[in-house]
């Protein structure tokens, strides 16, 4: 049985293994990281020459903070510096760039360089880019709840639709392909509510070395699978 849709329109990612790469070749951490840049760089322009339309990576998780300061620095450096350089190149693609997550929590540096990364690609038309940081999946469905609650939305009106669009990017079809890089099966907290009936698809591969030919090889399984939703 084949997909009603041989391309997903909308690919997730959890990025795992930029440290175990690094760890391997005797490396600093952050070496590990800003090769899984690079591999953020070719897997985005692969897909988007695949057809698909979203691609939703999972950088830097609500509970990374409890990792070694000087690699959640580094990190934080990393992500301000490679949203600067990125950017032209973004706009001049036409790739929209949507960063996801409780941003507010951090510096003003960082924000600075999202908000204006986001206001030069807001135009975009060949697709959208998002990076989730301080990403939480269960954080995403608090802060829905919350603005529920804030908005005064009465219980008898509250369904699947009204916490839907009270996510961090309710213009976002939900995603068709779960890829997990890193030899782990599990979620991670990552997207909970929107990956419901998404298709999974895991590798042994770190996210480093994450090449053209696996995209190829989970977007071919993807293509196999006959997608019921539940039916």
């Amino acid at each position: 049985m084949t997909s009603n849709n041989a391309v997903p329109r909308h690919i997730a990612i959890v990025m795992d293994g930029n440290r175990r790469w690094a760890r391997d070749r005797h490396l600093p951490v952050i070496a590990g990281h800003r090769q899984g840049v690079e591999t953020i760089r070719r897997t985005v322009r692969a897909a988007r020459d695949r057809g698909v339309e979203y691609i939703t990576l999972y950088s830097f998780s609500t509970e990374n903070w409890k990792r070694d300061p000087d690699e959640v620095g580094g990190l934080m450096r990393l992500l301000e510096e490679t949203i600067r350089r990125e950017t032209p190149t973004l706009a001049k693609d036409g790739v929209r760039l949507r960063i996801i997550g409780r941003l507010q929590e951090l510096s003003d540096g960082v924000r600075r360089a999202m908000d204006e990364a986001a206001h030069a690609t807001d135009t975009g038309k060949n697709g959208t880019m998002t990076i989730a940081f301080n990403y939480g999946g269960r954080a995403e469905i608090v802060d829905a709840v919350k603005r529920l609650v804030s908005e005064g939305v009465p219980a008898d009106r509250v369904d699947e639709q009204a916490i839907a669009t009270r996510l961090y990017a309710p213009e976002h079809p939900d995603p068709d392909l779960l890829i997990r890089t890193g030899g782990e099966l599990r979620v991670s907290n990552f997207l909970l509510w929107e990956v419901a009936y998404a298709e999974m698809w895991a590798t042994d591969v770190l996210w480093p070395d994450f090449a053209v030919e696996h995209l190829d090889a989970a977007l071919a399984s993807y293509a196999r699978r006959d997608r019921r939703y539940g039916r």
